[in-house]
Formats: C-alpha cells, structure tokens, sequence
C-alpha cells in the first residue's frame, strides 16, 4: 500500500448517487449526432453523519460510482485544517496523524460524475474517549536518513503477536511508497509477531522508501488497541550479496553482480550448528559482547567486527581464536567466523538489509528467526498476505534470484544475546 498524493483535508464522510448508462436512438436519421446520458454521481461516505466513539485511527471511507472524488475538506471544532493522505485504491483518506480523543471533526467531500456534475456530501462524527485497554507494542525495523542493503525488507515486530483475525486491520494501516515505484505486498509470520513488506525482486540501487505503521489507537481484537505512529523515509545503497557454503568452508562476496572475494570461514560445530538459508544483516556492531550464561553451553566473549543474521543470536564476525580451523573445520557456537582482518574488510562492504545465503549445514533456518522474508519464494511470501495482493503482484512460480545477480534485475522480539 503507498500514497502517491498528498491532500489537505477536514474531517470527512461522503455520499453520491449512481449513474444511467448512455443509450443511443436507433431511429435517428442520417448525420444526427449520437444522442447520450450519462449517470449521476453516486458516493457513500464513512464514518456517518452523527457517529460517536469513532477510534482516533480512524479515517475518512468513500465508495463512489459513476464518478472521482475530487475534493475533500476535513476540520476540527476548532475550524483548523486536517491533513489526510489518500490510500492508492480510492477507498478513503487517512489523517496524516492520530486525530485527538473526545474531539468533533467534519468532513465535505466532493465527487465529480462523468456527466460532469457534482455532488458535494458533509459529515459530522466524535471521536472516543482516551482508550483504557492495553496496546499492543510494535517497533518498526526500520529507521530513517539510512542506507540499506537491497534485500532490506520492511519488518514490523509486535508483542504480544497480533491474532489472526486481527491481521487484516492491522495490514490496512501500514503503508510503504517507493520512489521510483517497485510494489510489494505485506506477509505475516505464522505466529503474528511480525510481518514484512518486500517486493518480488530486491529493491533497486537508489530507490526511497518511504513508511508509516499507523497504529496509534487501532483497535486490534476486543482487548487491545496500536502502540504509536511511526514514519521513516530511507534509501537503498549499492548491491551486496553474501553466499557461504559449508562445503568449501568458504564465504563469497558479490557486489553488483562481481565476485569480490572468497574468504575461509568456520561454521557451526555439530552440537550447536549453523543455519541454512536466506538471511539478512540485522545489525553491526564494530565491538559487542555474547554472555550466554544461563544456557546449556555458558560462555562470555568480546568481539569485534559483529554482523547479526538471526535473533538466537548468530551472526558474522570476527574470530582469531580460530583462525587455524577456518577454511577447514567448523568449530563455533553456530556463527561465521573470520580471520580479524577480513572481519575488519566485510564490515566495510555490507550494509544491513544484505542478503547472506547459506547453504550445506545441519539444520533450516527457522522461519521468523531473523528477517526471514527472503527464505521463501515470492509465491509463499504471497500467500502471508491478510489482504488480497494487487493483481499485477499475483505470484507465478519463479526461480530464486541468484546470489551473484544485480538488485531489481532479471531474473535476477527481543534479541538474543548468545553468538559463537
């Protein structure tokens, strides 16, 4: 979902009336033009008149025949100006922020028909009372004036998850608009504690992004409502990809579709092993600690030049104490170990939303353990959708991009603590 206009509006609802089919005389005589009429304008305009206890998330609803809205007026009781956004479907126009609890706002809506004439609707309605149920916590991966990696999807993360029968409310208000347009769709996580926004391929070198979770006052379920509204508008910086295979015991470097570099890495020993998958740098920290203490294997170590993969707590990074085995056996908690200096040189490539197969090892990367949007094809990743996707975004069973192809191209909870 994304805005492609801007427009100043006044609390609104909106109604029309329906159109007549033009018909044509079949008596008319030699060069008599065509004769036609034309439907009025036909629109109906939500919330109605009169409506009390509207959320402060709420919006301003048209369904409109036989004509365009061309219009929209929305004030407060106190005459000032609300800004709205209106959604891509012609559907409504959500107010750029929250509206305010126990407030009267009016909306005037002006539609125009094809006949050319116009209907001009108002509406009056109040909002509720400050809401007394608990909101559901959302945090949005995803923050502004960045550079991500190609394969950066946008995450929203929620606790407690939000139910199925919820989800769908809850897509409806977040929206991304990409510059220059590359359309995705939302897919939920089975469990409902996160849902992500990507498109078919990986996002374009240079493309903006912008977002808004607008769950402020949402109501979710019967027991809860939305946390805050968030916005944040970032770019997506040059292509990098990531490929380790096991079997080789060795790390590729891709860049812009160019093999960079294959450095030695260990893996996973048996007992705690690496996963397998399509992952996507999450974090990187020039210096961290791991203190699994409490876990069956306890341990507390400093290292340096960490990237992170997955929230159990694998990541890249770098590893002298085994730089002996790299390129040769796998002895770590799970991590990607490097030598110091190739730690130290990866960190100066990546950016976080890289993608990082991998491949070879024990055990599937678990879905939701990390930005797992990219471990499975665009036909699945539809399917996690709780609206229906745009019909030019219906999935056909694709290949998956290859490591080494260039972005866009063709066809091309809380974090654990623990590393290795």
């Amino acid at each position: 979902m994304r805005f492609r206009r801007r427009l100043t509006l006044f609390a609104v609802t909106v109604a029309a009336a329906p159109l007549a089919l033009g018909a044509c005389t079949s008596d008319r005589r030699p060069g008599q033009q065509h004769a036609e009429t034309r439907a009025k304008p036909e629109v109906t305009v939500t919330p109605a008149e009169g409506s009390r206890d509207v959320p402060i998330s709420g919006e301003i609803g048209t369904d409109v025949k036989h004509g365009r809205v061309t219009a929209v007026r929305i004030t407060d009781d106190k005459g000032a100006t609300v800004e709205a956004e209106p959604r891509e479907d012609g559907t409504g126009w959500v107010p750029s922020k929250p509206l305010a609890p126990k407030r009267t706002y009016t909306a005037e809506v002006t539609v125009t028909g094809d006949s050319g004439d116009t209907v001009t609707r108002k509406t009056t309605f109040t909002t509720q009372p400050k809401s007394s149920k608990p909101a559901i916590s959302s945090v949005l991966y995803f923050a502004g004036n960045r550079t991500y990696g190609t394969a950066m999807p946008v995450t929203v993360a929620f606790d407690p998850p939000i139910p199925k029968e919820a989800r769908a409310d809850v897509q409806r208000r977040l929206f991304v608009k990409t510059d220059p347009p590359q359309p995705g769709t939302w897919s939920w996580v089975s469990d409902g504690s996160q849902v992500y926004y990507r498109a078919p391929d990986f996002w374009r070198p240079g493309t903006t992004i912008s977002v808004r979770s607008a769950l402020e006052g949402l109501p979710i379920g019967k027991e809860h409502v939305g946390d805050t509204d968030k916005r944040a508008t970032s770019k997506i910086g040059r292509q990098v990809q990531l490929e380790i295979d096991n079997a080789t015991k060795r790390m590729s470097v891709f860049q812009d579709g160019k093999l960079l570099r294959k450095l030695p890495v260990s893996l996973g020993k048996p007992s705690t092993p690496t996963s397998s998958g399509k992952m996507v740098i999450m974090e990187k920290h020039d210096f961290t600690t791991f203190d699994t203490r409490g876990s069956a294997d306890p341990y507390v170590v400093d290292v340096e030049d960490a990237q992170r993969l997955t929230w159990r707590g694998e990541f890249i990074h770098g590893a002298p104490w085994s730089e002996g085995d790299q390129g040769y056996t796998n002895v770590s908690h799970g991590c990607t170990n490097l030598s110091a200096a190739n730690a130290d040189w990866l960190m100066g490539v990546t950016q976080v939303g890289d993608l990082v197969t991998v491949k070879g090892t024990e055990v599937p990367l678990d879905e939701g353990n990390g930005w797992t949007a990219w471990n499975v094809s665009w036909e699945q990743f539809a399917k996690g959708s709780a609206l229906p996707v745009p019909a030019g975004l219906q999935p056909t069973p694709t290949q998956a991009p290859d490591p080494g192809a260039v972005a866009g191209g063709s066809p091309e909870p809380a974090p654990s603590a623990s590393g290795g």
